[in-house]
This record gives structure tokens, sequence and C-alpha cells, in this order.
């Protein structure tokens, strides 16, 4: 056996123009990634370029992804690449599989440089649909405007990137793993951990995790319905919301990860769902909910399937706040909602006389204002909630929520949300692909006025 270091390499290459990252990273069709040579390569290492190499010399990275189609190759090249530009340690969810809420979790527990997540969030998989990369920084939020410029300045002109050709890493393997590096001093660390548990302990320091043992397992429990819908999501609900908390094992479906999503559109919404709402208009289940790709998205549906916007949804947990044990600690420091969600959410922060901010869409805006000690709980109409606990939008989160405020109130989601409406007033809005229309109504008056 060969023990001598490995040898690290740096390769010429020639840019492309469009790595310029979105809100949510770098996304393209997975054949682009798969057929433009060192295009990958390169995002990649205008990532690490874009951190000075004093500081990731020896630094620690988390990596994860959705699951999807092009995900275990394209960790297999990041790893090569973090080792040969710096890198002392990397820490990686079993089987490349990590949620995009825990990773900013596990940035943060850590306190890694950064993280690199491998998804497309919502959009379709396998090897015709689309694969996405994006980097977050050490809060554990979307890299700033700042920096993805800085990246995509640097994706224009690169000219090599560096590579240790011959590394291999055992994604399937919880444990650590060594690799002695050329031109090295300290061995370079693979660690590869737990997707579920270090983003299941926060959580039991959020809610009332006895409290919803007794709503999901108890005698007269409530009957749940959660689709994962074939993302990074499954086997979150199956550890939490089956084994831990004790809901039946129908209550969570299309829980295995797969590289198409089940050949499947993974958007939790009342179109791309919409077997787990018929399903919820039979009327056997109380309380229903599906996730995206990642996990950070999520849908509320309520018996017969009333649907639940998500407008409406962060203005309802905004309203019921105290009812989860983390806001009882921390007090609450302020709301936020995107330019295009409806203003459900100022409805509550004038009643309650909280400072609400208005963010353009992008989840880093809503960090910046949490790293200022000024945000609580935010959300868009897209689909996505989330408090201070992380910075980004948690799916899993909101419906732990929306369960501890059912447990509290003793009510149903649709009367809960009637309640909702009779204190607050009701706000209608609808988006299609070219515009967004707001339908609001007065507090108490059901007319509707443009």
């Amino acid at each position: 056996m060969d023990d001598s270091p490995l040898q690290l390499v740096t390769l010429p290459t020639v840019p492309y123009p469009d790595q310029k990252p979105g809100t949510s990273g770098l996304r393209k069709r997975v054949s682009v990634f798969e057929t433009s040579r060192d295009y990958l390569q390169n995002f990649v290492q205008s990532i690490f370029f874009s951190i000075d190499l004093r500081d990731r010399q020896g630094s620690t990275l988390v990596v994860g992804g959705d699951g999807r189609y092009f995900n275990k190759s394209a960790i297999g090249v990041i790893v090569k690449m973090a080792a040969a530009n710096g890198f002392g340690r990397l820490v990686i969810g079993q089987n490349g599989i990590m949620s995009t809420p825990a990773v900013s979790c596990m940035i943060r527990k850590i306190k890694a440089i950064g993280g690199i997540i491998l998804t497309a969030s919502h959009n379709p998989g396998g090897p015709n649909g689309d694969f996405g990369i994006k980097f977050n920084t050490s809060n554990g939020g979307p890299a700033p405007e700042a920096v993805t410029d800085k990246i995509f300045q640097i994706s224009k002109t690169i000219e090599e990137y560096a590579i240790c050709p011959d590394l291999q890493v055992d994604l399937s393997t919880i444990g650590k793993q060594t690799f002695d590096l050329e031109n090295k001093f300290k061995p370079f660390k693979v660690e590869i951990v737990d997707s579920v548990e270090s983003y299941a302990n926060m959580l039991r320091n959020i809610f009332d995790f006895a409290a919803l043992k007794e709503l999901l397992s108890g005698e007269n429990h409530l009957r749940i319905r959660l689709d994962a819908m074939h993302g990074v999501v499954g086997p979150y609900v199956k550890r939490i919301i089956c084994e831990e908390l004790g809901s039946p094992a129908n209550s969570a479906i299309n829980c295995t990860p797969k590289e198409d999503f089940g050949g499947h559109h993974p958007d939790p919404n009342l179109t791309y769902a919409a077997d787990l709402v018929e399903t919820m208009k039979g009327g056997e289940y109380d309380f229903g909910a599906a996730f995206d790709g990642d996990g950070d998205r999520n849908m509320v549906l309520g018996r017969q399937g009333f649907f639940v916007n998500p407008s409406d949804s962060v203005a309802v947990i905004a309203a019921n706040l105290f009812s989860i044990p983390y806001f009882q600690h921390t007090g609450i420091r302020g709301l936020a909602r995107s330019m295009p969600t409806s203003a459900a959410l100022d409805n509550v922060a004038k009643a309650t006389q909280i400072q609400l901010f208005e963010t353009p869409t992008g989840w880093k805006f809503f960090g910046n204002l949490m790293d200022a000690g000024k945000l609580s709980l935010c959300g868009e109409e897209s689909f996505g909630t989330g408090s201070d606990h992380i910075r980004e939008k948690d799916g899993l989160w909101a419906v732990l929520a929306w369960l501890s405020i059912i447990a509290v109130r003793k009510q149903s989601v649709e009367d809960i949300m009637k309640d909702h409406w009779q204190k607050f007033g009701r706000n209608f809005f609808t988006r299609d692909r070219q515009t967004l229309f707001w339908y609001r109504t007065a507090q108490h008056n059901s007319s509707v006025h443009l």
C-alpha cells in the first residue's frame, strides 16, 4: 500500500461568462455541469478564491446537499479542491445528504468559515433536471451580495484551479477520515456526520417536545400527514416527527430522498403537492404539510384541505410566538417580510407594536437584520418561513411552530386561521409569472379594495 502524501496540482482552465449567482446561488441544467469542461471546478475555485488564503488556511467548511442527481459527484470534486485550497477540515452529511436548514445549523454550531450547499431547491431533479450550488458564510446564511459579486468577478477571469486528484472520500460511513497531503504539515480531515442529529438537538431547545409528543401520540392525538416529496427532509421527518415525537408511521410519506424526487416537482404548493391536497380533502387527517427538495420551504393544510397561504402562515406564527418556549426566553426583536409578501404580517406588527421590516427578495436580507439583533421571525410569499435560530428559511421548523400553536390553543387549523382574520383582518393576494397583485380588505370588512 502506498502511504506517500497525496499530490496537489494546479490545472489551467478557461472562464465561463454565465456563473453569476442568483439569490440562491448558481443554478443550471444538470447537463451544463456534466458536459461543460471544468464548469463546476471553476465556480468552486471562484468561491475559494473569494476567501482570503489566510482565512481559509486550516479552517472548517460544511458541505451538504438535497440528494438530487449529481450531488455525490459534485461533493467528490469539492473535497478534492478544498484539500488543495488550504482548508483543514470538511464536515459532510452522511451520503452527502443535509438539508439547507441543517447546513446553516451546523455552520453556526461548529463555527465553520462557511458551507457549500448543493441544491436547486424546489426545481426538478434527475439527469434532465436542474442542479445548483451556493455558498453560505460563517453566520450560516446565504452569501451577501458583496461576496456573490466577488465570486462572479473572479469566475469571469479565472485561469486555474487547485485540486488533489487522487483523494477519495467515503461519504457513506459516519466518522473521521484523515489524508496526508503533499507540502502540508497537518493532515486534511473529512468528518462524515449524522445529517439529522445536530439539527434535531437544536429543535429540542426551541420547542416543547413533551407537549408535541402528547399532541402527536397521546390518546386523542392529532392526525397529521407530512409529504417530504422525496426530498432531503424525509429522514428528518421520520426521525423527529415519527420516531421521537411518536406520530404514527403513516404520518409521513415520500420520505426516501431520490435523485429525481421520484419524477415529481419538489415544490410544496397546491399544484405540485396535489396528492397531499386530495388526501387532506378526505377528512382523515387534521393537519398536513409538504416540503421542498432541500427542506427550507413548506405548505400547511388543515382538515378537508383547508389551505394556509404562506403570507398568512407567518402572520399566524407571529401572533402566537409565545406558544414556542424559545421566544418566551428571547422575546421578540422584530418581524419582517419580503416585498412581494402580503401585508398580513404588518397587521400583527401594528397590533402588537412590534417593529416590522420589508426587505427585497432573498433570505440574506433577513439574515442581516438577525445579525444586527433586530429580527426574530420572517417569511416570504414563496412558501418560506423562519426565525433567528438559523440564517435560512426552515420548513420543518415552521411545521413544528404550527403544531406548537395547535397544542396550546387546542383548535383546528381552520379555526385558528378564522380567529386570526377576525382579530387582525384578512389580506388577499395572487401571483403569476408576470406580476403580483395584492387584494387587501379592511379589518372586519369583506369588500375588496384595489
